[in-house]
């Protein structure tokens, strides 16, 4: 068996998602992840806990999802002695990645500064909501925050009445994929040279990232675009659409899919010259896409993606969850796997989206806070006893 990532080791000090999300992708790709948690466990533990419907064994959605692939080691950096632990791990390590609030790292003695004293290898990755300098980095920031402050929820929704969060938290989902991204160009780098560095990833600059060709249509024009639902504002027909039993969407994007469309829908009024280029329908949008909803009433959501996939025109359904988890093109790219807690129980959750040649997935339980300090610490060269030292003095749990 091999895994991509095997020999890293990361030490995951995060809480909540950003940072348990990059950790995770990092785990899943082979890398030793250690958990390194307070004595009472890293917050996220408790959400959903002990919800009906969330929850397996003692262990919420969030935590047996996230911390996947993970060791747990349970410390308190805020002792002199914790701290002293913390550090040997360090000093065999490759990555620590947090995503504590701006100045935590440097007010815990565990900053890239003083890491790199420690490990000058190392390379240290901190995502925070607005990184770490600027006239506003000390601000509070949450997914939501960050989505507001970035653009994007101007531009999300049915009109500029009611703007709109995605509804999946691509503030904090985006942090953690970048993060990502930065550890592993430094260890490329020190691949090169031998040195670590530190990783500063700001949820806001990933947000305006992802505004891309956007950004830079506002610069050209000096126009706020504003929301337009599902449609697009150069392609038509480019929209979600009623069928007799749910939606589904048609992304028109080549003239050459207009005129399979024609076809199949046969609405004579669509056979005017005018709409076999993008410039005519895009004058007649309204029209064109109130019949096209219109005549899709007619039938399934089935129906229609039958003969729409015959002809090659781009469309979908609009998937649940349920849906889309049961979909054969995701089943078969391994795309809804077995997840465990640590009492062997195990629940269906999303697998690894990285699909490397020489790599096999595996997916060990979301452990036990402190499971793994004591194997952990005897790696490292701690005596029995002095692990008993630690426990007993609450250093460790």
């Amino acid at each position: 068996m091999s895994t991509a990532l095997a020999d890293i080791t990361v030490i995951d000090l995060t809480h909540m998602l950003s940072g348990p999300y990059a950790g995770m992708i990092l785990a899943d790709l082979g890398a030793t992840t250690i958990k390194v948690e307070p004595l009472a466990g890293e917050g996220t533990r408790k959400l959903l806990q002990t919800d009906p419907d969330y929850s397996l064994g003692d262990q919420g959605a969030y935590f047996i999802t996230l911390n996947r692939n993970k060791q747990s080691v349970a410390i308190d950096l805020k002792s002199e002695q914790g701290l002293a632990v913390f550090y040997d791990l360090v000093k065999t390590a490759d990555i620590v990645l947090d995503n504590f609030s701006a100045g935590v790292t440097q007010k815990l003695g565990i900053d890239y500064e003083q890491l790199s004293r420690v490990n000058p290898s190392i390379i240290t990755c901190s995502i925070s909501g607005f990184g770490s300098d600027g006239p506003s980095y000390q601000r509070t920031a949450f997914d939501q925050v960050v989505q507001a402050l970035g653009g994007g929820m101007s531009i999300t929704g049915l009109d500029a009445s009611m703007p709109m969060r995605a509804g999946i938290p691509i503030g904090d989902l985006g942090g953690g994929m970048f993060g990502v991204m930065g550890i592993l160009a430094a260890l490329h780098e020190r691949s090169v040279n031998g040195m670590g560095q530190h990783v500063d990833i700001s949820m806001l600059d990933v947000q305006i990232s992802m505004l891309n060709y956007m950004a830079t249509m506002y610069f050209m024009s000096g126009k706020n675009p504003e929301p337009i639902g599902n449609s697009h504002f150069v392609h038509v027909p480019y929209n979600s659409f009623r069928a007799s039993d749910g939606h589904l969407i048609i992304a028109v994007i080549f003239d050459k899919f207009w005129g399979a469309l024609v076809d199949v829908l046969d609405v004579p009024a669509f056979r005017d010259p005018k709409y076999l280029t993008q410039p005519g329908r895009l004058a007649d949008k309204d029209f064109i896409e109130s019949t096209i909803n219109e005549v899709l009433q007619t039938r399934t959501c089935d129906e229609w993606l039958t003969l729409f996939e015959a002809r090659r025109i781009p469309c979908a359904r609009v998937n649940t969850l349920g849906q889309a988890l049961a979909d054969e093109q995701v089943l078969h790219r391994q795309m809804v796997v077995d997840l465990y807690n640590d009492r062997g129980e195990s629940v269906k959750g999303p697998g690894n989206p990285i699909k490397l040649s020489r790599h096999t997935d595996t997916y060990a339980p979301a452990p036990a806070l402190g499971a793994h300090t004591q194997s952990v610490l005897a790696g490292l060269g701690h005596s029995a006893e002095d692990i008993a030292a630690l426990k007993s003095a609450g250093v460790i749990a």
